[in-house]
């Protein structure tokens, strides 16, 4: 089934930002993760706004209804000594999957990262997400295993 001609993928406005709350608070739950509210909206103002952006993000919408939403920062890989593109998230409402929503932000994605000099892009997602993984290998993506670590440095005494 083809996109409705409503649906629009557009950068995210600063009016936008509720709405991405509500958006990454679905996402959570759809990989059974904790979403906690701290402030987000602010950090995101900064972050996507300000005057060196570290996000870039885009909505989707069909009409008035948000639909779903993408981000992406820029990264430096030292092996290479190139820029590349990280996908952070892309989420889709459940009855907006399926309808090419995703191949339209994979186009603002491939043009993201052109326009910033990246010679590509990387993302995760978790092994269980079959119909992601099943879209991202149609996509012409490939996959890499490697264990995801985090250290958290919030809270933590410095011990140096």
């Amino acid at each position: 089934m083809g996109v409705s001609a409503g649906v629009r993928v557009v950068p995210i406005t600063a009016d936008d930002l509720d709405v991405l709350v509500e958006l990454c608070r679905e996402h959570a739950a759809y990989e059974r993760a904790v979403f906690v509210e701290d402030g987000q909206v602010e950090r995101w103002r900064d972050a996507l706004f300000g005057p060196r952006p570290a996000l870039h993000a885009w909505l989707a919408t069909d009409g008035d209804e948000p639909a779903g939403f993408m981000t992406v920062t820029t990264d430096f890989a030292t092996w290479s000594a190139r820029r590349f593109a990280y996908m952070d998230c892309l989420f889709l409402r459940e009855p907006y999957r399926g309808k090419g929503i995703g191949r339209r932000f994979f186009e603002r994605l491939e043009e993201f990262a052109r326009t910033q000099g990246c010679g590509w892009v990387e993302w995760q997602t978790p092994v269980d997400n079959e119909l992601g993984i099943g879209f991202y290998e149609r996509m012409g993506a490939t996959s890499k295993v490697k264990a995801r670590f985090s250290y958290e440095v919030e809270g933590r005494e410095a011990e140096c």
